[in-house]
């Protein structure tokens, strides 16, 4: 039987943003003939899945009510500390067919039919799930050089004390499972910028946003716009609010402290900080649950569900400043000047050893 196409798995709007920059680089006979698989874990995506249908940049889009261990408490029982590594790794071999088995109800398509299987965040469920089921995959990057701050990387760094051992269970075993290329049917880990990551895997391959967006054409990005925002009339008068002559600031929220009005205080010191420089804007993070259009409703916001990105492609407008704390910024050019917070600024809202791994 002839095999289908490509399908992606996104876990974020900013996953399927790079899911669609990879398929208008592709040849025009070739595009929009992809699936799209949306995971339901860590995201509501709300009306996503219409539009998405609406402007037909995928052939077909599936929920995936994708479920964590705590789901199963008999599966995650397996993850306890037993007090040794032999004891602790018979338990993690038996959670890994365990918790693959039991995941199996939940995942809409059967990935042994697509030639290609494009995987963002693989340490999610499905990332073991494709491993137990044989299911050859590509692993994508989680967000824009997201490999840069670790050191080691996460597959390591989760996995300390008989790395080896560990490394060679998962590879060439698959009796356990570890993220981000370093498991036996994950094809290849796709990078944004390879140099920036403090590893030599040999699986890392590179593949740049930046020129994959900046290959876009006008007709390319109007499209874009359509199927990421929702009312995209109202979100053009929001921008429009972008004010000449004065000093413009865009401050991104990110789901910060598990305390809400912890976060609420963090983005209200930020809010009153940069409101002495000029006119403040929010746009909160689309995982963010904080009520921000209540909370902060003497702030001028954006949709939380669009990807910062999709903000690069209005022309003619231009913020002075882009604030954030954790999220990135490289991908940035709808602001001149950028300002990332990092450790320093979170050491003032929580305990340093939550955020600083290792002590850095």
């Amino acid at each position: 039987m002839d095999k289908k196409g490509r399908v992606y798995v996104c876990h974020t709007y900013y996953h399927v943003y790079v899911a669609l920059l990879k398929e208008f680089n592709l040849p025009k006979e070739e595009r929009f003939k992809a699936d799209l698989v949306l995971s339901l874990m860590s995201n509501d995506f709300e009306t996503f899945a219409e539009r998405v249908k609406e402007n037909g940049v995928f052939e077909n889009v599936f929920l995936f009510d994708e479920k964590r261990e705590t789901y199963f408490p008999e599966v995650a029982e397996l993850k306890k500390d037993k007090g040794n590594i032999v004891s602790n790794m018979i338990n993690r071999i038996k959670f890994t067919k365990a918790f693959a088995k039991a995941q199996e109800p939940f995942v809409p398509v059967d990935f042994s039919k697509y030639k290609d299987v494009c995987v963002f965040c693989d340490v999610d469920p499905i990332g073991l799930y494709l491993n137990q089921k044989k299911v050859k995959y590509h692993a994508l990057e989680d967000g824009f050089n997201y490999l840069k701050f670790y050191d080691p990387v996460p597959a390591k760094s989760d996995n300390k004390g008989c790395w080896g051992l560990k490394k060679f269970f998962s590879m060439g075993l698959n009796l356990i499972f570890i993220r981000d290329g370093y498991s036996k049917y994950c094809i290849d880990m796709e990078v944004n910028d390879r140099s920036v990551v403090k590893d030599s895997f040999r699986k890392y391959v590179e593949v740049s946003r930046t020129a994959l967006a900046e290959a876009l054409t006008k007709d390319d990005k109007e499209l874009m716009m359509r199927v990421f925002v929702k009312d995209f009339d109202s979100f053009k008068a929001q921008l429009s609010n972008v004010k000449e002559g004065e000093k413009n600031i865009i401050i991104l929220t990110e789901p910060l402290l598990t305390d809400l009005k912890g976060r609420e205080r963090l983005f209200r010191d930020l809010i009153d900080e940069y409101s002495k420089e000029g006119y403040v804007f929010l746009k909160p993070h689309p995982r963010d649950e904080l009520d921000y259009p209540t909370v902060f409703a003497d702030v001028k916001q954006f949709d939380r569900t669009v990807p910062m990105e999709i903000l690069n492609f209005f022309e003619d407008i231009s913020f002075d400043k882009v604030v954030s704390v954790y999220t990135q910024l490289d991908s940035v050019k709808f602001a001149k000047e950028k300002v990332y917070l990092g450790h320093d600024f979170m050491d003032k809202y929580e305990d340093p050893s939550v955020h600083r791994k290792d002590g850095k």
